[in-house]
């Protein structure tokens, strides 16, 4: 009688199964499973087998052969993907991409709920919200969905505006300047209910000092300044040392840039490197005001009247 063995060209089942404890870090919990199936399969035949595991005569052939063409790799046994190896492409039919780049076209934040509300209404095509997101993200990876630009709404002068980069600009330090410096500072005040903005400067080396005050605090308003500033100073402005303020940005910046002058910057938190401007309006006394300092003289030696008259006719 000739037998058939099930297992020629594949040795050592029941060997394997005792070598899975050594090299269980390479395989997982179901290849180990699966050559435990095996063993039992070699050792015990395959009716009790199935019986014992649920497992069909051609899955153990199929576990078999992969550990062969493996030669006798563990992992070969491996739960497999069972995604298909090619999936069917979605297909937008032309006229319901038409209409979707159509519609964005008009409004870029159209939703997919409210377009598959629009192509039953216009009876382009009756599909679910589901189905036309998924039309959405395949036509916007393929860069078809009409892009759109955000715009700012400026109040005071009614026009949209497209918000730029921000870029921040390499700051200069004064550490290693020599030559005529200007420190400028502002300091916010109220008198008698009303808020200003104290914009003010001082030459270190001839102690000219000049203050301006303005109704806000902009950059705008600073460059105003230091144009008076230029006007009235009997120097040549070359430097100007000034602390991180919003004021001190943006126009300011570009009226120095195109004026030749140079501007430096404080660090952060340093009061300390425009000291002379920080005494200067609120604790520094001056001969020519009674040894007293111009905003106290400013608050203090003015009368309500003077005051209010002074705060309204500035300008800016």
């Amino acid at each position: 009688m000739a037998y058939f063995n099930k297992f020629r060209g594949t040795k050592g089942f029941i060997s394997t199964w005792e070598r899975v404890i050594r090299f269980r870090y390479m395989i997982t919990e179901t290849a180990k499973e699966r050559v435990r199936i095996l063993a039992f399969w070699e050792k015990y035949g395959t009716q009790a087998t199935e019986e014992a595991f649920g497992v069909s005569r051609p899955t153990l052939f199929r576990w078999q052969k992969a550990l062969k063409e493996s030669l006798g790799k563990l992992d070969a046994l491996n739960k497999k993907s069972t995604a298909p190896k090619t999936k069917r492409k979605r297909i937008i039919p032309k006229e319901i991409e038409d209409f979707i780049i159509n519609e964005r076209k008009y409004d870029p934040h159209l939703s997919k709920d409210k377009l598959a509300e629009l192509m039953k209404e216009d009876k382009v095509a009756n599909l679910s919200a589901s189905t036309v997101g998924r039309m959405l993200s395949d036509l916007k990876k393929q860069g078809k969905l009409p892009s759109y630009t955000k715009l700012s709404f400026q109040a005071k002068t009614g026009n949209l505006t497209e918000p730029g980069i921000k870029q921040h600009r390499v700051k200069l330090r004064s550490k290693h300047h020599e030559g005529a410096l200007v420190k400028a500072d502002t300091i916010v005040r109220f008198k008698d209910g009303l808020k200003r903005y104290i914009v003010t400067a001082l030459d270190t080396e001839k102690k000219f000092g000049f203050a301006y005050a303005y109704k806000s605090h902009t950059s705008a308003a600073a460059t105003d300044f230091m144009e008076k500033f230029k006007q009235v100073a009997p120097l040549e402005l070359e430097a100007v040392q000034t602390d991180n303020g919003s004021e001190f940005e943006r126009h300011f910046h570009i009226y120095l840039e195109k004026n030749g002058i140079i501007h430096f910057n404080t660090h952060p938190r340093s009061p300390k490197e425009n000291s002379e401007i920080e005494r200067f309006n609120t604790r520094r006394p001056h001969w020519s005001l009674g040894l007293i300092s111009p905003l106290r003289y400013i608050c203090n030696q003015l009368t309500a009247e003077k005051s209010q008259m002074c705060w309204t006719s500035t300008s800016s």
